[in-house]
């Protein structure tokens, strides 16, 4: 759904990290995990990016700026508007998380799985947070998660802030029956190797971002899928690594 969405906030989270909040039609977004194509005025393709949250007047997303265009966007101030392309792939299936889900992060893959929390934890289930950073300085959403009622097990790499290691040191000791994840491949790989079950969800560069373009296929075992169409989320069993 094409819509026009209005800046109501756009603030720097930590470093080159940035939360944007929109007011505009959010009827098209269905389910935790889905994302939003964004056309900013100079630049030909589009900036697909996560949906952190929503209600049914805003929507907020939490951004990287690793380019020109994401640079763009964090100059933007209240008011601005945008073009948004919104209520984009599938999302999280939330039936199929279980009671206690482990939800794995890593960087900007932690957003949605803020959106994916707030859903399991209004649903009475008690989902279980692993969040991943490179150092304290790129830390965000602690507070966030801690609002909700979850602790989450904070990971830095070089073991600035919460506990030294990766995500997956920060995933022993937690029962990982079903596991929702979002981050860079390498990552996703290795949580799945210690995951009983779950759901992934994969980045890809994008053109379209509703599948007429076939730029972000990828081989599942079960043929060929849109990241952006058939995805972002894919489950454990169709995987190809």
């Amino acid at each position: 759904m094409e819509e026009k969405f209005v800046v109501l906030e756009n603030r720097k989270l930590a470093k080159d990290i940035f939360e944007m909040k929109l007011s505009g039609n959010t009827k098209a977004l269905k389910a935790p995990g889905q994302f939003i194509n964004i056309k900013l005025e100079g630049f030909f393709l589009r900036r697909p990016i996560s949906v952190c949250d929503w209600d049914e007047k805003s929507i907020t997303i939490v951004y990287k700026v690793v380019g020109e265009g994401t640079r763009f966007m964090s100059e933007l101030e209240k008011g601005a508007q945008l073009n948004i392309l919104s209520g984009l792939g599938n999302g999280f299936d939330v039936k199929k998380c279980g009671g206690s889900p482990v939800l794995v992060g890593g960087g900007v893959g932690i957003p949605p799985m803020y959106g994916l929390a707030k859903v399991l934890v209004n649903a009475g289930k008690k989902p279980q947070v692993v969040m991943g950073f490179n150092s304290a300085e790129d830390v965000f959403y602690e507070k966030e998660f801690k609002a909700l009622g979850i602790e989450p097990v904070i990971m830095t790499v070089d073991g600035s802030f919460g506990k030294k290691g990766l995500v997956t040191d920060g995933m022993k000791g937690l029962s990982c029956d079903y596991v929702c994840a979002c981050g860079p491949e390498p990552m996703l790989k290795a949580v799945s190797e210690l995951a009983c079950d779950g759901q992934f969800s994969f980045e890809a560069r994008m053109a379209c971002g509703f599948g007429a373009c076939m730029g972000c296929s990828c081989e599942t075992k079960y043929g060929y899928k849109r990241i952006c169409k058939d995805g972002p989320v894919l489950f454990k069993e169709e995987i190809k690594w």
